[in-house]
């Protein structure tokens, strides 16, 4: 089966313009996504696909495979789709381009599921809330799933709602589990033929409405299998994130 990893990057980002290669450790942002993905044990191609040259070119000067897509694209999905309907691969794996600190393992744990159900067409991640703030903030993606590991919903709000414990809630709510609340970590995997199918689909209500793509599928009866991993991650979307992420790894160089 083969299966290749995608990360999506633009340059013109709306919050953090040229994010992709902003500086972590002396390395690129883009670097640090590209050489930890190409670490996947089950992955074996990875690729970055981008409309900027200064881009492709830092991927190309690490010996990395970097294909231009369209300027015009609204998505992330949209320039995966891009390249996938150039592939032959089986399976295609969506890595943000702004998750420097991602762990190879975590792309594993959500692969593997693929590879023992075929009827598997679309997959991401969650990991547990620690912590009241990000049960609380609208950056930060909430999922809900059946008993089956199927998503039920994607949700900037908090979710679920305690309704009888609502004044209660305390950082020491999740980091003793007293609460199981996840959060969705970025990352998805497609069957090709599905993310092409995905791709042509027309945004949805409750995508518009939440600013979250993968509630496109839920909303055409399509099934998401999330899986939970205890690995974290930092996204990075502000240079907030990159000063978290910059200390995150000089804490994991040390």
């Amino acid at each position: 089966m083969k299966i290749t990893a995608v990360i999506p990057a633009r340059f013109a980002s709306t919050r953090f313009p040229g994010k992709a290669l902003a500086e972590i450790g002396g390395k690129p942002m883009i670097q640090h996504v590209y050489e930890r993905t190409s670490r996947a044990k089950l992955v074996s191609r990875t690729i970055v696909a981008t409309d900027d040259p200064r881009i492709a070119d830092a991927v190309s000067m690490i010996g990395g495979e970097a294909i231009m897509t369209s300027t015009s694209h609204e998505t992330g999905t949209d320039r995966l789709a891009e390249v996938a309907r150039g592939l032959d691969s089986d399976i295609i794996v969506n890595v943000q381009g702004d998750e420097p600190l991602i762990c190879p393992d975590m792309i594993d744990q959500a692969i593997q599921p693929f590879l023992e159900d075929f009827s598997l067409q679309m997959g991401t991640l969650k990991t547990r809330i620690k912590c009241l703030h990000d049960f609380l903030s609208p950056n930060v993606v909430k999922v809900v799933t059946d008993n089956f590991g199927n998503a039920l919903y994607f949700s900037r709000s908090p979710l679920p709602f305690f309704r009888d414990k609502w004044k209660d809630l305390k950082d020491d709510s999740f980091c003793c589990g007293k609460l199981l609340c996840y959060k969705h970590v970025g990352l998805y995997v497609y069957r090709r033929d599905f993310l092409l199918k995905f791709a042509s689909m027309p945004p949805t209500f409750l995508e518009i409405s939440e600013k979250l793509e993968q509630l496109r599928a839920i909303e055409n009866g399509v099934k998401i299998h999330v899986v939970e991993t205890e690995f974290e991650s930092i996204g990075v979307d502000t240079p907030d994130d990159l000063a978290k992420a910059q200390e995150r790894y000089r804490q994991l160089a040390a």
